[in-house]
């Protein structure tokens, strides 16, 4: 068994809730055309439905972790946890979403290049501690040139002081961070408010 695979992902990874090696990747929610050509989201799932905006949501390094990494910071909710509460808030909102985590800086990258082709929208992106370091990651997010809500589980300015820093910010439309697993459904709920708008 192998799961829909979005734009860049290569065949042969086997089946699992998500994987993180630079060629392959396992995705929860894909679009494909009906018989009439029209685009239908699928959410891997059973549910599918005309397409409407549809918004990347990417995690980064370590993430694939929560549930068990230092939960008195992170939270108990696990990355699924927290899939399945932005899929309930999408559906609320009329937007699709497709899910995505990887620990690899370069396939970020390159998922953050094939958005626009890709048909998406917006991005929401919590880039864990690539926030710190990558200019890599905020290039690609300026060059996109699609709305981005930045999402952060704690509040980076309590925490080490290298965490205030976010390369990431300057490409990004809105910063959330401090909510736990909840800042995803406000990223969402952000980025449908400036797309109902047209911004």
């Amino acid at each position: 068994m192998y799961g829909d695979r979005g734009p860049g992902c290569q065949r042969g990874a086997p089946t699992s809730r998500y994987s993180y090696s630079a060629d392959a990747c396992y995705t929860t929610g894909v679009s494909k055309p009906d018989q009439s050509g029209k685009q239908v989201y699928h959410d891997g799932q059973g549910y599918q439905g005309e397409m409407t905006a549809k918004i990347l949501v990417l995690n980064g390094p370590n993430l694939n972790m929560l549930g068990t990494r230092e939960p008195e910071i992170y939270g108990a909710q696990t990355l699924g946890d927290i899939e399945a509460a932005c899929r309930t808030t999408a559906t609320s909102l009329g937007l699709a979403v497709e899910f995505r985590q990887s620990n690899i800086e370069g396939v970020l990258v390159d998922w953050i290049q094939q958005a626009p082709k890709g048909g998406f929208a917006g991005l929401v992106i919590n880039a864990g501690a690539y926030t710190h370091t990558s200019v890599a990651v905020l290039d690609a997010l300026l060059s996109c040139d699609l709305p981005v809500i930045e999402v952060h589980l704690s509040n980076i300015f309590q925490r080490e002081e290298f965490r205030h820093h976010s390369y990431i910010s300057k490409a990004a439309r809105g910063v959330i961070c401090g909510f736990g697993g909840h800042g995803y459904r406000l990223a969402l709920e952000g980025l449908a408010e400036l797309l109902n708008k047209g911004n």
